[in-house]
């Protein structure tokens, strides 16, 4: 199964929508925040995807969850912007808080810089900002092994 993540597209819904038409395949999408009204179209849109949204600290007025906790495809998934785990300074309340779910995998943006990294039993994966063409795929194979592959729009 693949999953698309996306982050911080601050107004480029048109990155967010190629992003979408390069991963025809992805079954579920994770919005992680900074551009909640650039993923509008997705509410009740047919695009086939099973959508994740939280709120990131600039979408003001947001009554998205700060961090969701879900399942897909039998792995745990952590995902949140990551503001109020200062993944800016350290991805130490990040990983405590995947562990804390009992999560494989911790999804956050914030930082604009994209990364894949594994760290005590936890795939650390941030999509990058999707304004600055970056986003992630995450495939979950038929053996439940994570592999997080970091993406460039094609433009």
């Amino acid at each position: 199964m693949r999953i698309l993540v996306i982050s911080d597209s601050h107004g480029d819904s048109y990155a967010v929508r190629q992003a979408i038409a390069e991963q025809p395949t992805a079954k579920v999408l994770f919005f992680l925040g900074d551009g909640e009204y650039d993923t509008v179209f997705l509410d009740g849109a047919q695009t086939g995807l099973f959508v994740h949204k939280v709120k990131g600290n600039c979408d003001y007025g947001s009554s998205l969850p700060a961090y969701i906790v879900d399942e897909v495809d039998g792995v745990r998934v952590y995902a949140t912007h990551g503001y109020l785990e200062q993944v800016k300074y350290t991805k130490q309340t990040l990983i405590e808080r995947a562990e804390d779910n009992k999560a494989s995998i911790a999804l956050y943006g914030h930082t604009h810089v994209p990364d894949t990294t594994y760290c005590d039993g936890v795939w650390l994966v941030n999509p990058g900002s999707i304004r600055q063409d970056s986003y992630a795929v995450i495939d979950i194979t038929p053996k439940g092994e994570i592999m997080p592959i970091l993406m460039k729009l094609r433009w």
